[in-house]
């Protein structure tokens, strides 16, 4: 639960800082007249919603098993923030294309630059301060691993999908400040045109990114080798266990992990010693990985497994 705390600040931070940023931006573009400055204020109303989506899918994740679901529903995190990729394509780079192209094709002066330069220097500032609060959580989270190869690790998409919004937010000021410059120094208003293209450009990127690494959570993706060696360790250490063949894991959530584990049981066992080393390391997995929430015991010999983990490998290399 300390993951979801930490997500949750991130989102918070993120919600108040676009939320306020986009009335802002609203009321600067109607001031003005500026194609760049309406772009980012729906980019920041989308990050908003986009928040509030965020949140709603871990409240929806939480949700204890039931009849229709008896995994329980943490994949709904997966699905909320799949949906928050398509809306920055759909919305937030839809618009910008729209409001480029619109004012390439029929460009207007503007009105009050000063106006939207105080306005994006005001974003730049809350924007700053919503994507260091991110970056600081991501950072704890991915420990000493690479910044690409923990988001290609990451289970928990929320604190990289904030970091990765405001990131294109904070880029998408500077293109809107460079825009909005050139256009009043060159007296060209189709630059500011120019810098909607660039901001929608900057948000079908991140939308691509955030929809493919989400893709693979929603889809399954197993758990860390840390884990499943973990837990092929205590199976292992049981004396009825003549030996622990290997484990399947898939992230339902964060911190929700379903494991089968398949292990070779001792011959002289009887069903009632079978069934009370199954609940020995139940227990003991579930102490050790409290997000281990379903496990499954498969006994099997290892010639058995050994030849199924063969024909399924078999599989996905001629596949």
């Amino acid at each position: 639960m300390a993951s979801q705390t930490s997500s949750k600040k991130v989102i918070y931070a993120a919600l108040l800082g676009n939320l306020l940023i986009a009335v802002t931006k609203f009321v600067a573009a109607a001031w003005t007249g500026s194609s760049a400055m309406l772009s980012e204020g729906v980019h920041s109303l989308v990050d908003t919603g986009n928040e509030l989506l965020l949140l709603y899918g871990i409240y929806r994740s939480n949700k204890p098993p039931d009849r229709a679901h008896p995994l329980g529903h943490g994949r709904e995190l997966y699905f909320w923030t799949f949906i928050v990729a398509l809306l920055i394509f759909a919305l937030g780079a839809g618009v910008s294309f729209y409001e480029g192209i619109t004012h390439i094709r029929r460009p207007e002066p503007m009105e009050s630059p000063l106006v939207a330069y105080l306005v994006l220097g005001f974003s730049l500032l809350f924007e700053g301060g919503s994507w260091w609060i991110a970056l600081k959580e991501f950072r704890k989270a991915k420990g000493p691993l690479g910044y690409f190869r923990a988001v290609r690790e990451s289970k928990d998409p929320t604190t990289f999908t904030v970091l990765f919004e405001d990131t294109a937010a904070l880029a998408g000021l500077l293109i809107a400040f460079v825009g909005i410059t050139a256009a009043q120094h060159f007296d060209m208003p189709e630059l500011d045109g120019m810098a909607s293209l660039g901001i929608g450009a900057v948000l079908t990127t991140t939308a691509l990114v955030l929809a493919r690494e989400t893709k693979g959570l929603l889809i399954g993706e197993a758990a860390n080798h840390k884990l499943e060696a973990s837990i092929l360790a205590i199976a292992q250490a049981d004396p009825a266990i003549e030996r622990a063949n290997g484990v399947l894991t898939v992230h339902l959530a964060p911190d929700q992990v379903v494991a089968a584990l398949s292990a070779e049981f001792s011959d002289a066992l009887r069903t009632p010693d079978i069934e009370a080393c199954v609940r020995r390391i139940e227990t003991k997995i579930k102490q050790t990985h409290p997000e281990i929430t379903t496990l499954f015991i498969k006994p099997q010999t290892a010639g058995t497994y050994r030849d199924r983990k063969d024909a399924v490998e078999g599989q996905m290399t001629s596949g």
